[in-house]
């Protein structure tokens, strides 16, 4: 029943993606003014922070569900739907009034719907510390000419100091917010921070955390002081006996404008 849910629910969700041009995009950001610039002052973290939020997407599938979602709350979902939902959110340690929860057919099909609705752009960066064979946001933020910057797990070490992760995050850079930052919450058994969420986000970075390597039942985020901006994690599930995984797309509510913007 899960998956037949699931599946009509995908369906109806699709949507041809629509291009804009250049300036429009850059014109989602606006210029940073040269008083925050290096500042760490709570009033400078909190502008930071503040214009992280509402931020345009590209005209794509993830816009259109999140146009929908937010716009008709009267839309049916099903008990399993919810149920699922209930799971994916307390997983992570976060809440339904934050969050939108997206169920994806796979861990490939999440990632591509993220990097065709991000807004890259020559003047943006995309830092990722996901590995090459699973990074299916990097080609979207090249073909649209953004920085692309992709970094070795061992920054995610906080017991290096001056760390190049930190300095990357400080880069300069004319528009807010910076670009996005996507890593992975484990690698080959090594557990890393959630700290780095929260200096991405001081530093003008929107986040993508990769929570797919954790296992549902027994590992739990605590993620409610972080709230990253995108936050991908899979459920166990059994289907006839059958044990599947369901692969979830978490969307900070307040980090994109869903209304669809003109092509």
């Amino acid at each position: 029943m899960m998956e037949e849910t699931t599946r009509l629910i995908l369906e109806s969700l699709r949507i041809n993606e629509e291009s804009s041009s250049e300036d429009q995009k850059r014109n989602k950001y606006s210029p940073k003014s040269s008083s925050s610039v290096g500042s760490s002052s709570p009033s400078s973290i909190n502008y930071h922070l503040y214009d992280l939020d509402r931020t345009q997407l590209e005209n794509s599938r993830l816009l259109d569900i999140l146009s929908k979602k937010t716009s008709f709350q009267g839309s049916f979902i099903s008990i399993p739907e919810i149920q699922a939902r209930n799971r994916a959110l307390k997983h992570c340690g976060l809440s339904e009034d934050e969050y939108l929860v997206l169920f994806m057919p796979n861990y490939k099909e999440a990632m591509l719907m993220i990097g065709e609705s991000y807004p890259f752009f020559r003047g943006n960066y995309y830092l990722t510390i996901i590995t090459e064979d699973c990074d299916f946001i990097k080609g979207f933020a090249i073909q649209r000419e953004s920085k692309v910057i992709s970094a070795p797990e061992t920054w995610l070490d906080l017991r290096i100091k001056g760390s190049q992760l930190s300095q990357n995050f400080r880069r300069k850079c004319k528009y807010t917010p910076k670009g996005l930052f996507s890593y992975p919450v484990i690698v080959n058994g090594t557990r890393y921070s959630m700290h780095w969420i929260s200096e991405a986000h001081r530093n003008s970075w929107h986040v993508l955390l990769d929570a797919t390597g954790l296992v549902s039942k027994e590992d739990r985020l605590a993620l409610a002081l972080h709230r990253p901006d995108f936050v991908l994690c899979t459920l166990d599930h059994i289907h006839h006996n059958q044990p599947s995984k369901i692969t979830c797309l978490l969307v900070r509510r307040k980090s994109f404008d869903a209304s669809s913007s003109s092509a």
